[in-house]
């Protein structure tokens, strides 16, 4: 499941959950989890509705109290250790900004709870709302800001403590899409300058790929799989991981030849062999497998091939999207894919119904009981 070994933190290792779990009478909400965070790195925390996120953030924050398990801070243990004493910045869903303050007081407020002088208050703030992009504003009440100013002066709120860890829970949900989009660049480029370690919770696939390190994919309260976005998109674990993240197509199959190396062979619909990978050692002869096909990566002609392993299909639907063409195909075994092409003359002049040859390129084999 995790790229380290649970219980285990590396060296450079700033935060790490051990055995973390937080139940509710007979549910059990998280965990149990293992996981450590990275220093400097931006760690997201995604998954479906449900499925724990915003819980363990809570209890890495301290607003939740886990049953079980610990968190510690560069080698300090935080179970009993107060919110404002954690040294870490929190932005939540809905900013919790002052209505009754001004920016500067909002800014600020962290800064006098550390009774930090006045005049100190006033630099840390000054800088802080121009490292966000938000100077001359400290005068203004939360009503006269947009939404993304507000978002700016929650972050600069967060940050102005100075934290060892930042935590930002789906602090992007209430924008409108382009302004979202805008933000994810924006709050990147700022953990970027300032090197500060980051743990971002969302259900939103593309922001946990545009602007993180690592994500880790949360299921049923447990990290399912956690690495780069290109790990968990191209060498997904389990059926949930392909499924979520991504478009892919499942088959299932048996597998007919296996390597150490990982290399195999799936049958499926009876007849058609193909090459995979999966994990090394995770498949064996004769074991049931999804074969797993990215629509992106099924090369298709309208013209029978020479040599090679092509699959013979029908096209059963054409769904055009603008830049990208959506191929519903059906081979000649039976089996259904989704094959997704550029929007090209070549490509546009399919219709129902037409003959082609699929290349299924850099398939994934997984286990079936993966689940």
């Amino acid at each position: 499941m995790p790229d380290a070994k649970a219980g285990t933190a590396a060296p450079q290792s700033l935060l790490v959950l051990q055995g973390i779990s937080k139940r509710y009478g007979a549910t059990t909400a998280v965990g149990p989890i293992d996981l450590d965070v990275r220093r400097g790195e931006f760690l997201t925390l995604l998954g479906p509705s449900g499925c724990g996120k915003t819980t363990t953030l809570q209890i890495i924050a301290g607003l939740v109290g886990a049953t079980a398990g610990q968190v510690r801070l560069d080698g300090r243990e935080m179970t009993g250790v107060a919110t404002s004493k954690r040294d870490m910045g929190v932005v939540f869903q809905n900013y919790a900004l002052f209505p009754h303050k001004t920016v500067f007081d909002n800014v600020g407020f962290g800064l006098r709870m550390r009774k930090m002088p006045r005049e100190q208050i006033r630099e840390r703030v000054r800088r802080m709302l121009e490292t966000v992009g938000l100077p001359g504003v400290e005068a203004r009440m939360p009503e006269q800001l947009s939404g993304g100013q507000r978002q700016r002066v929650a972050l600069a709120r967060a940050l102005v403590i100075e934290p060892k860890v930042l935590l930002l829970d789906e602090p992007l949900s209430n924008l409108d899409a382009m302004l979202r989009k805008r933000m994810r660049h924006e709050i990147r480029d700022l953990q970027q300058r300032l090197r500060i370690t980051t743990i971002f919770v969302t259900h939103d696939q593309d922001e946990a790929f545009e602007m993180s390190d690592r994500v880790a994919l949360l299921n049923k309260g447990r990290v399912e799989q956690i690495g780069s976005p290109e790990d968990l998109y191209d060498s997904p674990a389990t059926r949930f991981v392909a499924e979520f993240i991504g478009d892919a197509n499942l088959v299932e199959g048996q597998v007919v030849a296996a390597q150490a190396s990982g290399e195999v062979r799936i049958r499926v619909a009876g007849d058609t062999d193909l090459p995979a990978r999966a994990v090394p050692g995770s498949l064996r002869v004769g074991d049931a497998a999804y074969l797993m096909l990215r629509p992106e990566r099924i090369e298709l002609m309208t013209e029978a091939p020479a040599s090679g392993e092509a699959l013979p299909a029908r096209l059963v639907k054409r769904v055009f999207s603008g830049e990208q063409l959506s191929l519903e195909l059906e081979t000649a075994s039976g089996v259904r894919l989704v094959c997704t092409k550029p929007s090209l003359p070549r490509f546009r002049q399919l219709a129902a119904g037409d003959a082609v040859w699929l290349f299924p390129t850099e398939c994934r084999a997984l286990k079936v009981d993966a689940t």
